[in-house]
């Protein structure tokens, strides 16, 4: 009863290691993963790089890196950051292995194994020397010309043109650039003749090429037709995908051709993703799989039938793309774990299996078959992280799985004292004695062999009872090496394996006799060639071989014996146009093999015609009923051939009619033959002479493979799955019911898992038992994969055929990510960045705004726009002496994203002189036009205004103080010649009313004057010198309220001369005032001069862009100056402006003037240091500017 319990207790035990583990094992795998790998990335030389990597899972997790393979050296300049990512603080690209370009992988391991992330390839900016450089050319007026430029760089430069040092547009209505480095001209004018030069730019340099002249010549006349010729068409190009292909097609002609385009398969051209630039070159941007194929451009005459073609083909490389990846398996010891990886792209990727991030190999136990991973005899080192890698040119992707080894107690221990004995060439005994525990639990033996030699060999099993320790394989190949070793089973599993064995079989003679290949180089000779036989017909080393000849009518043989080195032999002096009959056999050292039977061949004829030599004859079995017959002549062949003819027939049958072939030829297939027989095949060449020399050859079918009995099929899969885009997280299938009969119920399992998945545990399976599912939180802009089984009476139906669907994208929520501004020349900037941070976001176009500082303050930014495959961007024509601000956005076709951070770029008047010649970026940033200032500068403007603050305070309390003391001085007008005072003098003093109107000018007319030499305070209007007042005034910088209507004083203005002592400088001033009896005066016509701007803002430019909030204009008339002209102020008159000066005056209603309104005033300014004399006769004084004289 205990025995039957402790059997009970075992079983049970079995089943919880065999059941419940492996489904354990399978759904709790997240013991380690990565959540970020490193990508590829480009970097300028000593610029700092930072390669991601973060793995996930069961601490602790140990992080190394590998550069090409090898284990990266940490030191000062390459180090680890505290989340494991790899610091390279300053790239190197010295040459050899100090270089830091190379591929890069991050190896995490933990207690449950290792795995290897993605390869990322870092390489160094550069740009070489232009590989083809623009040439002169001539062209007619009318033609077009078209002028290309070739360079290697990385990453791909920008291309633009230079006409006479002067950059081209990319488009316009004659001239197109291409991105491909094309410059095309259509309609050449007389005005394009010059001097082309091409530039190319990227984030390592800028490189000129040498300048092309083009020459135009008159065009002429009268103009004759002329077809239309396609002088530069498509070229074959393979694009990478989702980047921009390029099709040029530049056709002449007169009239003008008219170019289209079109598909070779009569496809319709994806009109979404294709555009036509310039005259007739076709773009394709976002390449998908889809658009390749062949693309034919078409120029046609109008109006008529002539025209030519010029076609390309577009391949569209594809990275790889895993459609099959491994699942985690738990298995027991001594069991068999398979997994399997298929994966797709162009061109076809390799697949290759890692164990612990270690390659693994094919030996006895593990087997690689194409795509899948075999692991026989499971043994406790097998427990490990398995991954498969497809890689190809365009880059790598890994998935992984785990293999969970389950360990059984009361396991029997291994097999001992395993020997062997060679009994024949094809049979070794095996002896072994039984474990030395648990022998009684022994219920079988299982013995493994294979051949040692080679690693990826085929390992044997025998499993035979437990009343025996003996056994005799018998179907081994003789003269091989083997290795043997046993495992024992009890129920509860397998022991260890015993010690291997290795054993040598015994020679045997030759199965088979080598297959010979017969020619003629003369009527007189025969050419005997064979190929050495295999190992397993061999049977051994082939130490010699015996020829047979003789011909048809006579039975006497001769032999030749030859070395078993030797695998061809010549013939001589044999009878022309005569058959002989040829055989060989082969012996190894136990003695001769089976001779082959006879061959025929016969030699030409002894004439003096020349006939066609032997061609080179090549047999290869394509399947056991086909041979793919090929040839060619022989290269000394120097006479014509009409054709070929072939004969063909089995072994000891007659010969067939032969095939005739034509002169063109070099191949031919035979099918229909019989699985594992024998063939002789003869070809020769023939021409009006006659039969040339022949080749005789003889090759055998190999066996069918047998179709093995199957077993009851399962039902079949669902059929019609159909996918649609709901959202950009979710995906609706609907699919159909295969079609059989059955009352039992049906359910569904729904398999999805992102394109190119890498860790196999995050593979989603939805049950449903409906024909349709709408599959949920998916993530944006990501390419499913879809499969659907059905379920039913506890029976599987296999996968249904996958099919792919892409969720929608969602607009950038991440700006450009490491965007930087270079200064490249004087007047050139280039703004370079990095796609945003997140993968699941398409980007289909970038947006670069800049601006200067001064547009920037009224809102003016300068947009450019680019394609989203584009990372680069110039700014040109930058003025000098400014501080620009750029910022960058990527869009979609959903939205637009956020702009980064503002860069602060500044453009120096003169970059000679010890500038740097990529310029100077700054990286104060700003969002949405305005600073963040941090607390320091906060502290600083603080202090700073509150100290101007308390100067403007100090100043206006100054001025109040100064204003009280004033006296009022009368104007005097001396006449000319003489000190007569007007009758007019001192009315402006007599006028009560002046103390009360206050008038502000902002600024000078051109009717004031200053002393030119400066060392006074001295003013002058148009009616002579005005002296400060001294009287008290009632109001600031305003208008009185008291004006006074005096219209007479106004009427009365005359000549007025002003005399000063000698020695003093003079200015004279006339002016002709002209104004209407019935024209009133007003404040503004007063006080306004004609030019001046009084409300102009010393810091705007007058740009007239239009901004982000609107239009912004702005009269551009600056600030009047006074003594050189009206684009800037005297430095004299700075500090009075900006509130140094008080101006008032008195203003009286305006009257009607006098016919005698034309007045010339000649004034004479006489300037004494230390004293100031003013006088002016008035009756009216408009806009006075009381300015102190000291």
């Amino acid at each position: 009863m205990a025995n039957v319990k402790r059997k009970l207790n075992q079983r049970l035990l079995f089943l919880f290691f065999v059941v419940f583990l492996p489904i354990s094992g399978v759904l709790c795998f997240s013991e380690l993963f990565f959540i970020k790998e490193p990508h590829d990335v480009t970097a300028m030389r000593r610029e700092a790089v930072v390669l991601d990597c973060q793995a996930h899972g069961e601490s602790p997790i140990n992080v190394r890196w590998l550069k090409n393979g090898v284990r990266v050296v940490e030191n000062e300049r390459v180090y680890l950051l505290p989340n494991d990512s790899l610091y390279i603080s300053e790239v190197e690209s010295r040459r050899g292995e100090k270089s830091d370009e190379g591929l890069y992988q991050c190896l995490a391991h933990n207690k449950y194994g290792a795995i290897l992330s993605q390869k990322a390839r870092l390489t160094i900016a550069s740009i070489s020397s232009f590989a083809i450089q623009p040439k002169s050319i001539v062209v007619t007026q009318g033609s077009v010309a078209r002028f290309s430029c070739k360079i290697s760089a990385h990453p791909p430069p920008i291309i633009t043109w230079e006409f006479n040092r002067v950059t081209l547009p990319l488009v316009n209505e004659r001239i197109t650039v291409l991105p491909s480095g094309v410059l095309q001209i259509h309609g050449v004018q007389r005005s394009h003749a010059g001097n082309y030069r091409c530039i190319a730019t990227n984030i390592a340099s800028r490189r000129r090429s040498t300048e092309a002249t083009l020459t135009v010549t008159p065009a002429p006349s009268p103009q004759l037709p002329q077809r239309p010729h396609i002088i530069a068409g498509p070229q074959n190009i393979s694009v990478s995908l989702h980047q921009n292909a390029i099709l040029e097609c530049m056709a002449t002609g007169n009239p003008r051709p008219i170019i289209s385009w079109s598909r070779a398969d009569s496809r319709s051209i994806d009109v979404y993703n294709t555009k036509v630039l310039g005259n007739g070159n076709l773009i394709i941007t976002d390449i998908k799989p889809q658009h390749g194929g062949v693309y034919m451009c078409r120029a046609t005459t109008p109006g008529t039938r002539n025209y030519t073609v010029a076609s390309a083909n577009v391949t569209v490389l594809a990275p790889p793309s895993l459609v099959e990846w491994p699942e985690s398996v738990t298995r027991p010891r001594a069991g068999t774990a398979r997994f399997v990886c298929q994966a797709e792209g162009a061109p076809t990727p390799q697949i290759t299996w890692l164990k612990n991030g270690q390659r693994v190999h094919s030996n006895g136990r593990v087997k690689m078959y194409n795509s899948k991973l075999v692991i026989n005899q499971i043994i406790p080192e097998d427990d490990a992280i398995y991954q498969c890698q497809a890689e190809s040119e365009q880059g790598s992707v890994l998935s992984m799985a785990r293999l969970i080894v389950v360990m059984s107690e009361d396991r029997p221990s291994a097999p001992r004292n395993l020997q062997g004995d060679t009994v024949s060439s094809s049979a070794i005994l095996l002896a072994w004695e039984s474990p030395l525990y648990n022998s009684d639990k022994v219920i079988a033996y299982s013995v493994h062999y294979m051949k040692a030699k080679g690693l990826n060999n085929e390992e044997y099993q025998v499993v035979i009872g437990n009343d025996t320790t003996r056994y005799i394989i018998d179907d081994l190949e003789p003269a091989c090496n083997y290795t043997f070793y046993v495992v024992a089973y009890m129920p509860m599993g397998a022991s260890r394996m015993s010690d291997h064995v290795f054993q040598h079989t015994l020679e045997d003679v030759p199965l088979r006799a080598p297959e010979l290949s017969l020619t003629s180089n003369s009527p007189m000779d025969i050419q005997v060639s064979w190929q050495p036989l295999p190992d397993k017909l061999s049977r051994g080393r082939v130490s010699a071989y015996r020829l047979s000849y003789r011909t048809s009518s006579e039975s006497t043989v001769s032999q030749v014996e030859l070395p078993g080195e030797k695998s061809q032999h010549l013939l001589e002096n044999l009878q022309p146009d005569t058959i002989y009959l040829l055989r060989i056999t082969a012996a190894t050292s136990v003695g001769w093999g089976e001779q082959s039977a006879w061959t025929s061949h016969h030699t030409p004829k002894a004439s003096s015609a020349r006939v066609p030599l032997a061609p080179d004859l090549h047999l290869e079995p394509l399947n056991c009923t086909t041979i793919s017959v090929r040839w060619q002549l022989a290269p000394r062949n120097s006479v014509s051939v009409q054709g070929y003819r072939l004969f063909y027939h089995e072994e000891s049958q007659s010969e067939s009619a032969p095939v005739q072939l034509r002169a063109l030829d070099n191949k031919h297939t035979i099918g229909g033959l019989d699985p594992r027989k024998k063939y002789h095949v003869r070809l020769l060449a023939y021409n009006s002479v006659g039969d040339g020399y022949q080749a005789d050859q003889t090759i055998s079918t190999p066996g069918c493979v047998s179709v093995r009995d199957r077993m009851v099929p399962p039902p079949p899969p669902p059929h019609n799955v159909y996918t649609k885009t709901n959202s950009s997280t979710s995906v609706f299938l609907h699919w159909s019911r295969p079609a059989f009969t059955s009352s039992q119920a049906v359910n569904y399992t729904v398999r999805c898992n992102p394109v190119g998945l890498q860790n196999a545990s995050l593979v989603l399976y939805l049950q449903t038992n409906e024909q349709k599912l709408l599959v949920r939180d998916l993530e944006p802009n990501t390419k499913y994969e879809f499969a659907i089984r059905l379920h039913i009476d506890k029976l599987s139906s296999p996968w249904s055929p996958v099919v792919y669907q892409t969720t929608s994208p969602d607009a950038p929520t991440l700006p450009p990510s490491n965007v930087k501004v270079t200064l490249i020349e004087e007047d050139t900037a280039l703004v370079s960045w990095k796609p945003p941070d997140d993968p699941n976001v398409a980007v289909t176009h970038y947006t670069i705004l800049y601006a200067s500082r001064h547009a920037w303050i009224a809102g003016e930014w300068q947009v450019l726009h680019r394609e989203g495959s584009i990372t680069m961007a110039l700014l040109e024509k930058l003025k000098p002496s400014q501080i620009y601000l750029v910022k960058v956005s990527a869009s979609n076709d959903i939205g637009d994203g956020p702009f980064c951070q503002t860069l602060e770029l500044a453009v120096r008047a003169d970059l000679s002189s010890g500038h740097d010649p990529h310029g100077s970026t700054h990286s104060t940033a700003f969002s949405d036009g305005f600073y963040h200032l941090d607390q320091k500068s906060m502290t600083g403007i603080t202090v700073g205004v509150s100290i101007a603050l308390i100067c403007i305070i100090i100043c206006a309390f100054i001025i109040v103080c100064r204003g009280k003391n004033r006296k009022f001085s009368a104007v005097k007008t001396y006449g000319e010649g003489g000190s007569a005072s007007s009758p007019v003098a001192g009315h402006l003093a007599s006028e009560g009313q002046a103390e009360n109107a206050d008038l502000a000018v902002p600024m000078m007319s051109q009717n004031h004057f200053i002393d030119a030499k400066g060392g006074t305070d001295l003013l002058i209007n148009s009616l002579g010198p005005v002296q400060p007042s001294t009287e008290k005034k009632e109001k600031w910088f305003s208008f009185g309220s008291n004006l006074k209507k005096d219209s007479k004083a106004v009427q009365n203005m005359r000549h007025v001369v002003a005399s000063y002592q000698t020695g003093s400088t003079v200015l004279t001033f006339e002016e002709e005032l002209s104004m209407s009896p019935d024209q009133p005066i007003t404040l503004q016509g007063l006080l306004w001069s004609p030019g001046v701007d009084t409300e102009g803002s010393s810091n705007s430019e007058g740009s007239h862009a239009t901004s982000d909030s609107g239009r912004y204009s702005h009269n551009e008339t600056e600030l009047t100056n006074l003594s050189s002209g009206q684009s800037s102020r005297p430095q004299s008159l700075s500090a009075e402006d900006s509130g140094g000066s008080e101006c008032s005056g008195t203003v009286e209603e305006p009257g009607e003037l006098t016919e005698e309104s034309q007045t010339n005033h000649k004034l004479t300014e006489s300037v004494e240091i230390g004293h100031c004399h003013q006088e002016a006769q008035s009756s009216t004084q408009s806009a006075l500017c009381l300015q102190e004289c000291v």
